[in-house]
């Protein structure tokens, strides 16, 4: 296991005590989680900004069994492609569960840009090459995975179907002509590096390396603190964004706060916890009849933070120049989320939450998130697009287990926030 350093919660005098309030009235249609809808439940987004004409650029999220979506600038629905067998003799129907953007990859004589997603229920990486057209090409997305790439955290099909298995995923691109992808594992604390390769005319991965976070916490009153969930599962970690320039790796273990990891994964840089859910250092106890976790004494106050709510779910990074910037953080459990410096210590700078109008409903439950600082469309001040579950409002079907992705312009949070814009193209090393 990694050493680690814990860094403090600091407050910050003069920013109101509640999140900001920020509006949308874009969202895209209704995802139902049930056999009339395909399975499909909204997870991950991710945003691909076109070179050309921001207004060709698209946003693709997942919808685990109900596979992947595309949609425009206006959120309209371009593309549902489903969640197909994986291309190995063992496959399985597949579970796309995150999903993230490569630039510049070689593939053949061709340099592409691929969106990149972790397959739950293969335990593997997946790929789709970008229509450079974007938002105005017929088929934006297709599928150029290699065959027979190796599962990534499980030794056989049998351990796949156990369930531990890829979850989280984040790109890495330190250099031209270097990609790899962040990979977590479902109900466990490791983390993997892979490598992005050409095989065959198509895209695999090489080079699996892992490292294994924390479980367990020593606390300043002498006690250890370990994470209640169900038997069998860790505390694991979702959210994952990379920091192009500096390398940073901001994961999001989902009971207990955000990390700041130095890739590559070597170990020789500790990990620090950037911030805690409010809850950290609460002892709870697992009940199985009611198959949750509550305090073994009602009076316990923790040593928790004063931002995140468990879980600590989506992560990205809104570059600007000079390693200004911003992290940005979804707390599930209160439906806000946080705002952390991208210099220094990473401090909290605000949170705000997600209104909508118009006939949009307000975000609840925010699990993935993507942000740019690039102008696209409308969005001349960069986009935020983000999960929102329950779906609720107009036309819904309450009684249905529905989710969508709604789209914020960054400028509204940065007036909310007095953070800085910075729409320059040179700020994420990647475009």
């Amino acid at each position: 296991m990694l050493a680690t350093t814990l860094a403090a919660s600091p407050a910050h005098a003069g920013r109101p005590s509640g999140p900001a309030v920020v509006t949308t009235d874009n969202e895209t249609p209704v995802l139902y989680d049930d056999e009339q809808g395909g399975n499909a439940s909204g997870d991950d987004p991710a945003i691909w900004v076109h070179p050309g004409d921001s207004r060709r650029s698209i946003v693709v999220v997942t919808a685990k069994e109900g596979g992947l979506r595309v949609y425009d600038l206006a959120s309209r629905e371009l593309q549902a492609l489903p969640a197909t067998a994986a291309p190995r003799p063992d496959a399985a129907l597949g579970r796309y569960n995150n999903v993230d953007m490569a630039y510049g990859v070689k593939l053949g004589r061709q340099t592409v840009d691929v969106a990149v997603v972790s397959d739950r229920y293969n335990d593997q990486l997946r790929f789709f090459r970008i229509d450079p057209a974007g938002a105005a090409a017929r088929t934006p997305l297709v599928e150029v995975t290699a065959p027979n790439q190796r599962f990534l955290f499980n030794p056989d099909r049998a351990a796949v179907d156990e369930g531990h298995s890829a979850y989280g995923l984040a790109v890495w691109q330190p250099k031209r002509g270097e990609t790899y992808a962040v990979i977590t594992q479902e109900g466990a604390t490791t983390v993997a590096t892979a490598r992005i390769v050409e095989v065959g005319g198509k895209l695999g991965y090489t080079g699996v390396r892992t490292i294994t976070m924390p479980r367990s916490f020593p606390l300043p009153d002498g006690t250890t603190w370990t994470p209640c969930d169900e038997p069998g599962a860790l505390p694991q970690l979702e959210g994952v964004a990379v920091d192009q320039a500096s390398g940073a790796l901001y994961a999001a273990q989902e009971d207990v706060g955000v990390w700041r990891i130095q890739l590559p994964l070597t170990g020789r840089v500790a990990p620090r916890l950037v911030d805690r859910v409010r809850d950290f250092g609460i002892h709870d106890a697992y009940d199985p009849e009611t198959e949750e976790c509550a305090p073994i004494d009602p009076s316990d106050t923790g040593f928790g933070g004063t931002h995140l709510t468990a879980d600590a779910e989506g992560v990205d990074v809104y570059y600007g120049h000079g390693g200004r910037g911003y992290v940005i953080v979804s707390s599930q459990g209160d439906d806000t989320y946080t705002v952390y410096d991208r210099e220094g210590r990473n401090r909290p700078l605000g949170t705000f939450r997600v209104r909508g109008v118009r006939g949009v409903d307000d975000v609840n439950g925010s699990d993935g998130l993507a942000v740019t600082n690039r102008p696209v469309g409308d969005y001349r001040e960069g986009l935020l697009v983000t999960h929102d579950e329950p779906e609720t409002g107009p036309g819904v079907d309450e009684s249905r287990d529905a989710t969508n992705f709604s789209y914020v312009s960054f400028g509204a949070i940065a007036r909310a926030l007095n953070l800085r814009i910075d729409t320059s193209a040179g700020n994420d090393p990647r475009f």
